[in-house]
């Protein structure tokens, strides 16, 4: 055999078996050894056909094989045929080189062999790893010392709209919203100075973040350190919890919020009310509270039935949001009860004002999908502090109040004040 350029430490392997092929293949991959020729007696060993196919000399005669090899200098020959007068054979072509035979050969196959295992298992582990971030729902992010990002795994694409090539080596700031960008790298800094943070070791932590486009959203961050290679990393955790958001304000929304008409229900509308009385007290004006009841709704329920009557009460929610201030609140209460705060009031003939415009607004007809209806309404009206600085007492007496515009002949607005005292006290 002519003696060819090698790149490495030249080997002979004698025995093409299980041994063999499996040294064959750990050998393959070393750049610091090349194998220059295997032996073996059978035509259809593993070791014969792998270096067949990867190009490399097969003999079926030992003698043969070591004639070809005698010219390579300090080759090393692996004996794994099991048969001890393969030493001798092989040294009257190497003179007194050694060869590395019987128990050595044998333990070195073991060796090569339980490597290889172990390889596999690593392999076989980094592959499911790989998978489980490939497919993971959540992003995951790995970031270096120095805030570049280093991976970003397809769920993080898609949370970002970011690909993969567009942000690595980046900065991880290039993912928050201002003010945190600009605060990041000092963050970093100061943590690995001082071991001191607030989010790293943390789980669950709501964040903002920023989408490609510019869009912000709300996140759920988890941050954790490591160290590879001297190196250290943080890898971070991240799940768009937009869905989730929304449905939690939903839910809040749904608690504090009349199903039908969308406005603040009873719960809200007398946190409102306490609110009102407090800025009122500071500001030292007044609160007006007006109670409505609607005149002949009843009468539409009974008549055109309750879908036509639900779309009414929508209607009338409307019209009252028209008719007041931004900073007022309308609220449903009940059936058909509705009330009002009106903040900031100067006196009380405001109230009065803001309560004809509604009686005259819910004089006008209502056109329910081309069927008409008319109601009115009865209102009561109790002022913060003239009449009580007590919100459950301001609530009970603007309730009076429109029970007395109801005995007056309804659609129409009584203050507190007219209460005739003795009504006022049974």
């Amino acid at each position: 055999m002519t003696v060819r350029k090698i790149h490495g430490h030249p080997v002979l392997i004698l025995g093409a078996g299980r041994g063999g092929s499996a040294l064959l293949e750990m050998f393959l991959e070393d750049e610091l050894v090349e194998v220059v020729a295997v032996a073996d007696p059978n035509p259809e060993a593993p070791g014969i056909i792998l270096a067949q196919s990867q190009g490399i000399p097969a003999y079926l005669d030992v003698g043969e094989a070591a004639l070809a090899c005698k010219d390579y200098s300090d080759c090393i020959v692996y004996n794994l045929t099991h048969d001890d007068s393969v030493i001798e054979t092989v040294g009257k072509v190497f003179g007194n080189k050694k060869v590395t035979s019987g128990p050595e050969a044998m333990l070195f196959w073991q060796m090569v062999t339980n490597l290889k295992r172990i390889r596999g298992e690593l392999e076989k582990s980094q592959d499911q790893l790989k998978a489980i971030i490939h497919h993971v729902m959540d992003g995951i992010i790995t970031v270096n010392e120095s805030a570049e990002i280093q991976g970003f795994n397809p769920a993080a694409e898609k949370i970002f709209g970011y690909s993969q090539k567009d942000v690595l080596g980046k900065n991880v700031s290039i993912l928050m919203p201002s003010p945190y960008r600009s605060e990041h790298d000092a963050y970093i800094s100061r943590y690995l100075q001082t071991g001191q943070g607030r989010i790293v070791g943390m789980h669950g932590r709501e964040v903002m973040a920023t989408r490609k486009d510019g869009e912000q959203f709300p996140a759920e961050l988890s941050i954790s350190e490591m160290a590879l290679g001297g190196q250290r990393y943080f890898i971070g955790i991240v799940r768009d919890i937009t869905e989730r958001k929304a449905a939690e304000q939903k839910i809040v929304h749904l608690a504090h919020h009349d199903y039908l008409t969308g406005l603040p229900n009873r719960v809200l509308f007398l946190d409102r009310l306490e609110q009102a009385i407090a800025h009122a007290r500071r500001a030292g004006c007044k609160v007006a509270l007006l109670f409505l009841d609607l005149d002949g709704f009843k009468r539409v329920n009974d008549e055109l039935g309750h879908d036509v009557g639900d779309m009414l009460l929508q209607e009338v929610a409307r019209r009252l949001a028209d008719i007041v201030r931004a900073s007022d609140t309308v609220a449903r209460v009940g059936g058909d009860e509705f009330t009002l705060i009106l903040g900031n009031v100067a006196a009380q003939e405001f109230a009065s004002q803001v309560a004809g415009k509604i009686i005259d607004a819910l004089s006008e007809p209502f056109d329910m999908e081309g069927r008409q209806c008319q109601v009115g309404g009865s209102i009561g009206v109790s002022i913060f502090p003239d009449d009580s600085e007590d919100p459950g007492t301001l609530l009970k007496q603007s309730d009076e109040a429109m029970y007395l515009a109801k005995q007056r002949g309804k659609n129409r607005h009584k203050l507190y004040a007219d209460v005739p005292k003795e009504a006022a006290l049974s």
